[in-house]
């Protein structure tokens, strides 16, 4: 069965030098699917000429929050429009809308967060796709902003930290959790505590490459060849196996993009 990684930028620059090198060790490790997020409109080209050459990857499109500050709110629409045709235009090869979501961490303001995440659930209804959510110090608006949209086709909470009522809530309005690298910090506790009693079903593995390394890794570029550890500690904290672990988020992974599957 192996792993999928729901969350890695492999696109990013950080991977330029040795992308193929990286791939076919990820491949070698059993990791044999990889969703990669879409940041700007900028970068899809690469997502899709990525996506085309390696059969592994599946793509995302959507704005992050951290990009917001290459657009005007004034020129917003433009962008949208754009973003609109491309997916229309491609939407055999886009797997999910994302990464999206809320970040009260950035000086970007929060009234054009919450317009540019409000547009990006309109595309998720518009073409039928799960979404992927970022949040950051922005549950509340976040979980407000789901059961406003009342979002259909599922979704996945990033790199998911916060406590167990939180975690139920998201998954209450049928949503997985992204389960990374936080669980194998001693100050990730408050999440392990929280995921725990959670039924593996509703769970996600990621790696956030090259962002977010795992404990004892502080300092190095992440990579999906890690996905395999982040497995094994979550196997530990649930008592199971890392092969159990592997075929029901495998799994998931699965269910959340055939929500969003097209003939």
């Amino acid at each position: 069965m192996g792993f999928a990684d729901s969350h890695c930028h492999i696109d990013l620059p950080d991977f330029d030098a040795d992308r193929d090198k990286v791939l076919e060790a990820a491949l070698a490790l059993s990791v044999n699917k990889i969703l990669v997020p879409g940041l700007s409109l900028s970068r899809m080209d690469k997502l899709l000429s990525l996506k085309r050459r390696y059969e592994m990857l599946d793509i995302c499109a959507g704005f992050h929050p951290y990009f917001l500050h290459e657009i005007k709110p004034s020129v917003w629409p433009q962008y949208l429009d754009k973003m609109t045709a491309f997916i229309a235009q491609h939407r055999q090869h886009i797997s999910a809308i994302g990464e999206c979501g809320l970040d009260g961490s950035i000086d970007i303001p929060m009234a054009f967060q919450i317009e540019v995440l409000h547009a990006q659930f309109e595309l998720a209804r518009r073409f039928l796709l799960p979404i992927v959510l970022h949040h950051r110090q922005s549950h509340n608006e976040l979980i407000r902003m789901i059961k406003q949209a009342k979002h259909q086709h599922r979704g996945v909470i990033h790199a998911f930290s916060g406590s167990q009522q939180i975690a139920q809530t998201y998954i209450d309005l049928g949503f997985y959790l992204g389960i990374g690298g936080t669980i194998t910090y001693p100050r990730g506790k408050k999440t392990r505590d929280a995921i725990v009693d959670i039924d593996l079903k509703h769970l996600l593995l990621e790696t956030d490459a090259p962002d977010m390394p795992l404990c004892g890794f502080q300092g190095q570029r992440n990579s999906p060849t890690q996905l395999p550890k982040v497995a094994s500690a979550l196997a530990e904290l649930k008592g199971i196996s890392r092969d159990e672990v592997g075929q029901v988020t495998s799994n998931n992974y699965k269910s959340l993009l055939s929500s969003g599957s097209i003939s």
